[in-house]
Order: C-alpha cells, then structure tokens, then sequence
C-alpha cells in the first residue's frame, strides 16, 4: 500500500495542478472583455475662407490733442485792474473782441486829451509859420526884386520845424490813443482760457502776465510714424498741389466710460526727422474740437485728451486679410486641407499690423486657414472644422504622422 502512493501521489497532484490551471484560464478568458474597435479622434479647430481682397492699409499711431495757437496775456500797460470778465475764468469761453479784462483808463484818458490839446498848438505853429513864409514871399515879390528869395526869407527853416512839431503831436496822439485801448484786454479770437494769473484789485506793469488762452477753431495731433510706417503713407510735402486729398484720421479714446470716435485730416509733417528716436511727426488737423462754432458735429474733444490714430495709407490690391493671431513664428500659417489634414504653408507677409496681417502669397482663394491656436501642430494630423459635418478615421486608415489621441489603441 505504501509502495502505490510513493508511486501515485504525486501523479495524482501533477494531474490536479493542470485542472486548476486549465480551470483558471478558462474563467479569465470568459471575463476579459472583447476589444473594440475605437475611431482616432479627429482635432476640432476653428478656420475661416479666405479671398484676396482689394483696400487701404491702416498706418497706427497715437498722440495728445493740443491746440493750434496758444497765447499767454501780458499787460501793455501798467495800472491795477478794474474790471474782470466773467468768462475769464480757468475753462471759460469767450468770443473774438471780448473784453477779458480792464486796466484802470483814467491816466490814459488824461494823456489822451493832453496829446489832442498839444496836436491844436503844434497845428496852429504850423499855420503860423506858413503864412509868415507865404507873406514874405509876397513882399519880396512886392519889392521888385529879381531871382528867388533864400530859405531864410522864405522862414523856410522855421517852417519845417512847425511841420515837425506837428508831425510829433501826431505821434503822441496815436500812443495816447493805444495806451487807451490797451487798457482793455481783449480776445484775439474764440477761444478757452487755461490759467488766470491775474483778477481785480491787482497791480499790473507791462509784461505782467495776465492768462493763457487757446483757440478752439482748431486743434492738433503730433503723431510719431516710423520709417516703416511712412513707407505705407502719401504724405504731404511742400510741393504738393493746393487741392491734392488729405489723408484720412480717425481719432479714438482709450477710456472705456468715455469712448468716442473723430475724424480728422494729415494736413502737414514737421519736415524733419528726430535725431534720438528716429520718428517722423505728422500734424492731424480736428475741426472746431468743442462743438461750441457750429463748424462741426462731432463730440466735444478736449484739448488734452490722449488718442488714438488711425491713419488711412496707401491702396494694396490682390492681399489677404487675416487676423494678427493666424500668423506663426517664421511667417507661417496653419490651414486646413480640403481632405480636412493639417498643413503648414509659408506665406508672404506684405504687413503686419497689432489686429491684422495682410499676406500677398502662400495662400490661395477658398483655403481654410486655422484660427485656434494649436501648441503643437504636426502635419497630417485629422482636423475637424467647427460648423462642418464629419466622419473619425478608423484604424484601418491610419493618420500618417497625425499624434495619438487620448484613449486610442497603441
């Protein structure tokens, strides 16, 4: 008995190990699910078609609204001040000829009627020593006498000095009568003051100051323009034709609460290019910035105020106009294939502005190019263009250099 399980038990346990073993792999081939068959995942971009296009290139710049002429009001004369204009306040208005300010005239008015008074005297001198000449004249004639009589009994001499006199009188006359006059300070056109430096009671000598105003019939825009920039502009220079076009400005505000819009006109360069920053400037002219004349309809703009320019350059026909964003590193751009695989061209960028990019070559009419940014762009990949209907690959139809997506059998 012994001997037959030295020889049986231990077949009896090689024969078991293989039941369970079979029994084991069979139960793990009955739970392993079967493989499925999973599409690869096509990338979803957003692509827009593009067409070449025919239109004027935008040249951008920026700059502070200032205005045309300045004036700082000075005293012509000195006396103190009796009168003040009600206008004559910082951010008041006035109209050409107002009075802003008066000067007590009272000195001046007696200065007026002294040089009138002494005018009659020199006159009357005058008139005395012309008939005294003409009366000798007579006499020498009277006398018989032959040849012409000398200047001196002619009184020639105390003539001309009567005339002298008179012209003298004459002379003070006319700066009694503009001191008078420069006793009122008036506008030299409409205009806003600035600063008031001066109010009633107040002392004066010639060359105090009085205020700052400026004219509000026009103000003005300097706008840097690089080297760059002045390629894409007709500018004007000095030999242009009176009535040759003006180019075109639009004028915009940064401020979100007070945004506004203006149009305004290149009316002039300063002819020179600065020496550190390498810019040229061009003066944008704005009509009539307060709406207070009645020359324009556009919102108030104040002098001051800090805009945006954007000036209309030179006509370009046959471009692309595409987003800023589209345009990669090294002049590229990602566009869609019409079998919808990845493709990266090359393009000719004609400009670049901060919105957008105008591209002469590299693209052609009815292209889809790609508007999402993709960090990393291999080509070939699937694509899928948002608002098209479309159908995955299969694994069966492999996307040749197109990156695994996730989930999708290796």
């Amino acid at each position: 008995m012994r001997n037959l399980l030295r020889y049986f038990l231990p077949a009896g346990l090689i024969v078991l190990s293989l039941v369970l073993v079979t029994s084991l792999i069979a139960i793990n081939k009955a739970k392993r699910p079967e493989r499925k068959d999973e599409a690869v995942q096509a990338v979803m971009v957003d692509a827009i078609e593009v067409e070449r296009v025919s239109l004027n290139l935008s040249v951008f710049s920026q700059g502070s609204v200032t205005p045309r002429t300045e004036t700082t009001l000075v005293a012509e004369v000195s006396g103190v001040i009796v009168d003040v204009s009600p206008n004559f306040v910082a951010g008041g208005f006035f109209r050409k000829g107002e009075t802003l300010l008066e000067i007590d005239p009272s000195d001046y008015q007696a200065g007026l009627k002294r040089a009138q008074a002494n005018l009659a005297s020199r006159k009357a001198q005058y008139a005395d020593q012309k008939a005294r000449s003409d009366q000798a004249l007579k006499d020498w004639k009277n006398m018989g006498r032959q040849g012409e009589p000398s200047d001196l009994t002619l009184r020639k001499p105390q003539l001309a000095e009567a005339l002298a006199g008179v012209q003298a009188a004459e002379a003070e006359l006319q700066k009694a009568r503009r001191d008078l006059e420069r006793t009122h300070i008036k506008a030299p056109y409409e205009g806003l003051v600035r600063t008031k430096q001066a109010d009633i009671g107040q002392y004066v000598a010639p060359g105090t100051p009085l205020g700052v105003t400026f004219n509000i019939d026009t103000a003005e825009i300097r706008l840097p323009l690089s080297a760059s920039d002045v390629s894409y502009l007709d500018l004007p220079s000095a030999t242009d034709p009176a009535d040759k076009p003006r180019l075109k400005v639009t004028l915009t505000t940064g401020n979100n609460r007070q945004s506004g819009q203006w149009q305004a006109e290149i009316i002039r360069t300063e002819g020179v290019i600065d020496e550190k920053s390498r810019v040229t400037y061009a003066v944008a002219q704005l009509v009539d910035p307060y709406g207070v004349l009645g020359k324009s309809h556009q919102a108030e703009l104040k002098v001051g105020t800090f805009v945006r320019a954007e000036i209309q350059g030179l006509r370009v026909n046959n471009v692309f106009k595409l987003p800023r964003s589209v345009l990669r590193a090294n002049h590229t751009v990602l566009v869609a294939s019409a079998d919808r695989k990845l493709e990266i061209r090359q393009v000719d960028v004609l400009r670049a502005e901060p919105r957008w990019v105008y591209i002469r070559e590299g693209i052609v009419d009815g292209d889809m190019v790609i508007t999402t940014t993709l960090d990393a762009a291999i080509p070939g990949t699937q694509l899928a263009v948002s608002g098209e209907e479309h159908t995955a690959s299969t694994p069966d139809t492999p996307v040749e250099g197109a990156a695994a997506m996730p989930g999708t059998p290796q």
